[in-house]
């Protein structure tokens, strides 16, 4: 396989070295996070076929996720008065 050699600035290096998972090489690792992404409406009618009892738990755990978000924010921002 050719390859290509690339320079970067210490910054880009450890921005890259950061997202960089254990088990990817760095051509991994810039492969993964440059490949396009999907259009969010690609996903649409992904979960049509889900149950009443099955969107009602994950409404309750969107709803818990918003909590325990609403308590961090609050213990930040007293952290910080």
């Amino acid at each position: 396989m050719a390859s290509k050699t690339v320079a970067l600035d210490e910054e880009a290096y450890e921005l890259l070295k950061r997202q960089k998972k254990a088990d990817e090489s760095f051509s991994d690792a810039v492969k993964r996070l440059a490949r396009p992404r999907r259009p969010i409406s690609s996903f649409g009618g992904m979960w049509s076929d889900m149950t009443t009892k099955e969107r009602r738990a994950l409404d309750r755990t969107y709803a818990d996720l918003r909590e325990a978000d609403r308590r961090r924010a609050e213990k930040i921002r007293q952290m910080w008065s």
